[in-house]
């Protein structure tokens, strides 16, 4: 499974409340409209990621893809048809935006259940082969999921952990924790202030 990944925050002059709305909105039509390869979408609310060029809160926009082949009919379903206006509102009131590509690289995608996110890098020395084996033990739990980032796509650190608890890292290891709270997910359409 694979996952494009964006990151954006409104303009200052925009209403927090009517932003999310046409976010939300735009979430709701492409779920509505499902071009081929796509599963569904998530969307975060983060806040103090330092990779983003702001200091406020941000939204993490997660689709959920079978594969590279589905990213071609996301984009085009993302911005025509009954998808462009509720893209076109939102793209012109973010602030700026960011994206990456991420793949499921361990344990269970479950990212409508995800409360809890974690940004590592794999540490000096360790091979990926040991550096999964480290994270197995987290991993095979319930609902969590170890991505990777692809071909060095996107702002983060080269990993990320979703879970849906707090979670301790291997002796050794170290992480990034933004402020994050679920706040829609198309695949039960739950909206979340936990």
């Amino acid at each position: 499974m694979l996952a494009y990944v964006f990151w954006h925050w409104p303009q200052s002059t925009i209403d927090p409340d009517t932003y999310l709305d046409h976010l939300t909105d735009f979430h709701q039509t492409l779920a509505a409209n499902k071009p081929t390869g796509f599963h569904y979408s998530v969307v975060f609310r983060i806040r103090g990621a330092s990779w983003l060029n702001t200091k406020d809160e941000a939204y993490e926009e997660w689709y959920l893809l079978d594969d590279s082949a589905a990213m071609d009919p996301l984009n085009e379903a993302a911005v025509s048809g009954v998808c462009e206006e509720p893209h076109n509102r939102v793209a012109r009131e973010a602030a700026d935006g960011i994206g990456g590509l991420y793949r499921l690289r361990a344990g269970q995608e479950k990212l409508s259940e995800a409360r809890c996110a974690v940004w590592l890098s794999k540490p000096a020395g360790v091979s990926y082969k040991d550096f999964y084996a480290a994270l197995q033990p987290l991993t095979s739990q319930q609902g969590v999921a170890l991505w990777g980032r692809q071909m060095t796509l996107g702002p983060t650190t080269e990993f990320c952990i979703h879970s849906p608890n707090l979670i301790a890292l291997p002796s050794g290891y170290s992480g990034f924790q933004p402020q994050f709270t679920r706040i829609y997910s198309s695949n039960n359409s739950a909206t979340s202030g936990q």
